[in-house]
């Protein structure tokens, strides 16, 4: 089942076999059929795949009652968002990564000629073979370990060594280019925009990523982790990140029941505040305290990290 089909507001049917939509309408005319001939291929592969996406997305989504939220223009878009690809600490410059996000292959590389990273379609346009397989080459260029072919930062090909030298430049074909995405770093992390046309181009202008002050504040530790979980983002936020079961799900009896031990390879226990507590802290609040000998610790439900 497509990714995007769980994403869906409200009460998407993911046990339903998900049904099958065109891309778009045929052209009308002679003229449109041609402009759409002449559209670069990697524009056309990642219009088609994302109005795949949107299609399947729309084909689950429930009637919204008395017109809802899409006659009110609120229905939330979940292309039209900034998403993080990885903290920059853990981004090797030398070399592309690749990640799956939203259902989207992409690969993310350091451009040495602008001192930015770039955000890529994971599939070079000649055999689709994956971009983040390959490597950066001594030019600077994102090079496709397949067959060598080299792109610069905004996906334009600059070099196919198979052509021959003296023959037409046949790297300057448009169907040679590779789709890039809108990037930006922001709070020591990497953020893409998951369209790649050319009106999403300055879509900086109009709308960043959020941004998250403590991150950038010198008071806060900030502690990056990646972890591959097999369960998608609605049991993560149901579950593993609801504080309040923490003390009993996990609970470790060590003298105080309002103490709980999450195991030794993450250490750390953590003690949950209730109604009762003299302190002056909200109910529910889990204030995780580290095992290393430190004095740090932190709350969880309210994401907040201090030293005690």
């Amino acid at each position: 089942m497509n990714p995007l089909s769980l994403l869906l507001v409200p009460r998407a049917r993911a046990s339903l076999p998900l049904p099958l939509r065109t891309f778009a309408p045929a052209p009308n005319n002679t003229r449109a059929a041609v402009a759409s001939r002449l559209e670069p291929a990697p524009a056309r592969r990642q219009r088609a795949r994302l109005s795949s996406l949107v299609s399947a997305v729309a084909a689950e989504a429930p009637p919204s009652p008395s017109g809802g939220d899409e006659e009110d223009g609120h229905r939330f878009d979940w292309l039209d968002q900034w998403y993080p690809f990885a903290p920059v600490c853990d981004l090797d410059p030398g070399a592309p990564h690749g990640k799956t996000v939203l259902g989207l292959r992409v690969v993310a590389w350091y451009d040495r000629a602008t001192d930015e990273w770039r955000v890529f379609d994971d599939a070079c346009p000649h055999r689709l073979a994956p971009l983040s397989e390959g490597r950066i080459d001594d030019k600077g260029r994102l090079q496709c370990v397949y067959h060598g072919w080299c792109f610069d930062g905004r996906g334009s090909c600059k070099f196919i060594p198979q052509a021959p030298a003296l023959g037409p430049p046949v790297h300057k074909n448009s169907k040679a280019c590779v789709a890039w995405y809108p990037s930006v770093v922001q709070n020591n992390i990497l953020w893409f925009y998951p369209r790649a046309d050319a009106e999403h181009r300055n879509v900086l202008q109009r709308k960043r990523p959020p941004f998250i002050p403590e991150i950038d504040d010198p008071s806060f530790v900030t502690v990056y982790t990646i972890r591959d979980l097999p369960y998608g983002y609605d049991v993560l936020v149901e579950n593993v990140m609801d504080p309040a079961h923490v003390p009993y799900v996990h609970k470790v009896w060590i003298g105080d029941p309002a103490i709980t031990a999450l195991g030794p390879d993450m250490g750390l226990i953590g003690r949950l505040h209730n109604k009762e507590d003299p302190e002056d802290m909200p109910p529910a609040l889990v204030e995780f305290i580290l095992l290393n000998g430190s004095d740090d610790s932190f709350s969880s439900s309210c994401s907040s990290l201090h030293h005690s």
